[in-house]
């Protein structure tokens, strides 16, 4: 049963009042919105007289009545704006109805109403709507968090409280964070100007945007444990894609020279304020270049995307000014952990390995092979580091099933990753295109996962198959949109760039929080 709290309960009840009355709490027909408040706040011009004719809607965020006339407040999706209601006016025969019961009595702060009338100043010189007709669109039953200012006494600064700020609350309840904290739309609006940015950067180039499935038969494309479902009518078990890198490079195979996609993908793994169990990822392979090529199109694409957002290449994230301006700095990845560790790697063997790593306090475990003791010296105490925008590049072969081995470096392959504010933001490859070699590091992975390694890639048959009939030389690129978000938006925390990320059910965190 629905515990309602004293506000609750009064809503309701006005609600009742408003259907005696014969007015429509949630009216069906649509209300013409001709302008929003930011475009009437900057270019209203009293010498002008313009916007004579206006309809607004949004919620009524604050109400002043003060007898027959009555000042508010609407918020629609642009900001805010006042608004002059008088009894009289909206009301111009004998019934009152509207002003003395609905607008005094019934309305309350959240509620959705559409007004229509024309733009002024003030006394004062704010820009207010002098309203005609005013109605009702939809009725709040739950009060919104109130965020109040007072003055500092100490400071004479205005302070907040009483604001809708725990972040369990704010990402379980979004659609009240947005209500209540209006540059959190700011945030989200941010992101899906990146997005566009990088699709028109993309298509300038003439690259095909595409689609891939979801639901894989075989999970592939990267190193992460998949989830798992079923299929009834065909009876056989299907995961939700890790990553869309071999269909991709199916359609390379296909005659199509370059093809990217905005992916949704799906890990089964940790969770922190840098991952999230779903995220989004685009993914792009072009024919005939490699991987040095595909750095300098990352430099001149993360820093269109800088220039889109904020004019500049530099964006402050935390404490840090990052400048995405080109070129950036690029060591391979033994270069890297010498310089940040004092450790010369690159010849070690894995016993060598596991007792540098001892050295170097980085816990491992038994499952571990060259690989993965090379990745976990590299993210405890390389990447941290790595603030401004930096390439590593050349990465062991034992660590890139998919990538092409290098041309020069025995033992390597060509593979960048690019790093920034401390954390990965993509990854890219000259592709592996020899179907003999592809066979074997699917083997080599198998065997990894024997030993326990439960993100060890699985051999797809038929995507070997495709090698087969031939794929040209591709690079191949997967750059995380929700991290580039991250450092965009200066956020600290991935939830913050995602309008619904991952929870515990809201039952199981109360439960912890009793025990606690």
């Amino acid at each position: 049963m629905q515990h309602l709290s004293e506000q609750e309960i009064q809503r309701r009840q006005k609600l009742e009042e408003l259907e005696k009355l014969g007015i429509e709490a949630y009216p069906s027909e649509l209300f013409d919105v001709t302008f929003y408040a930011k475009e009437i706040h900057d270019n209203y011009h009293p010498e002008l007289n313009n916007f004579q004719e206006v309809a607004l809607a949004g919620r009524l965020m604050s109400s002043r009545v003060m007898g027959k006339a009555s000042f508010a407040e609407l918020m629609d999706t642009s900001g805010r704006i006042q608004l002059y209601i008088n009894r009289d006016e909206i009301c111009p025969g004998e019934d009152k109805t509207l002003y003395n019961n609905v607008f005094k009595k019934l309305l309350d702060l959240g509620d959705f109403i559409g007004v229509k009338g024309h733009v002024f100043k003030t006394q004062v010189g704010e820009t207010s709507v002098h309203v005609t007709e005013l109605k009702l669109l939809s009725k709040a039953l739950r009060p919104l968090p109130v965020v109040k200012e007072k003055v500092d006494e100490a400071t004479g600064e205005k302070v907040t409280y009483d604001a809708f700020s725990d972040p369990e609350q704010r990402y379980r309840q979004r659609y009240v964070d947005l209500v209540v904290n209006p540059h959190v739309r700011d945030t989200f609006i941010k992101r899906t100007q990146l997005v566009q940015s990088m699709r028109n950067f993309l298509n300038d180039k003439g690259y095909l945007e595409v689609e891939t499935p979801i639901l894989q038969p075989l999970y592939g494309g990267a190193a992460a444990r998949p989830f798992t479902t079923h299929h009834n009518t065909l009876d056989m078990t299907l995961y939700l894609r890790i990553a869309n890198e071999l269909y991709l490079k199916r359609l390379i195979v296909g005659g199509f020279d370059g093809v990217y996609e905005f992916s949704k993908d799906f890990r089964n793994e940790g969770m922190s304020r840098f991952h999230n169990p779903e995220f989004t990822q685009m993914e792009l392979y072009v024919a005939y270049k490699d991987y040095a090529w595909m750095m300098d199109l990352v430099e001149e694409m993360v820093e269109r995307v800088a220039m889109a957002l904020h004019g500049q290449t530099e964006v402050q994230v935390g404490q840090n000014v990052i400048n995405f301006q080109r070129p950036w700095q690029r060591y391979t990845m033994f270069e890297a952990i010498e310089k940040y560790t004092g450790k010369a790697i690159g010849d070690m063997d894995e016993a060598a390995l596991r007792e540098t790593a001892q050295e170097l306090n980085v816990h491992l475990d038994p499952s571990m092979g060259k690989a993965k003791i090379i990745d976990e010296i590299f993210g405890e105490h390389v990447e941290p580091k790595l603030i401004q925008p930096t390439f590593i590049t050349d990465y062991p072969v034992e660590m890139s099933p998919l990538a092409k081995k290098h041309r020069d470096r025995p033992g390597m392959v060509e593979r960048f990753e690019a790093i920034c504010n401390g954390k990965e933001i993509c990854n890219a490859f000259s592709e592996l295109n020899d179907p003999i070699d592809q066979r074997k590091r699917f083997e080599d992975q198998l065997e990894l996962g024997k030993r326990g390694d439960t993100e060890a890639m699985v051999l797809d048959e038929d995507f070997l198959r495709a090698l087969e009939y031939g794929m040209p030389p591709t690079a191949g690129l997967g750059i995380g949109i929700d991290r580039l978000s991250m450092i965009m938006t200066n956020s600290h925390s991935i939830q913050d760039v995602l309008f619904f990320p991952q929870m515990k059910p809201e039952n199981v965190q109360k439960e912890k929080q009793e025990k606690e």
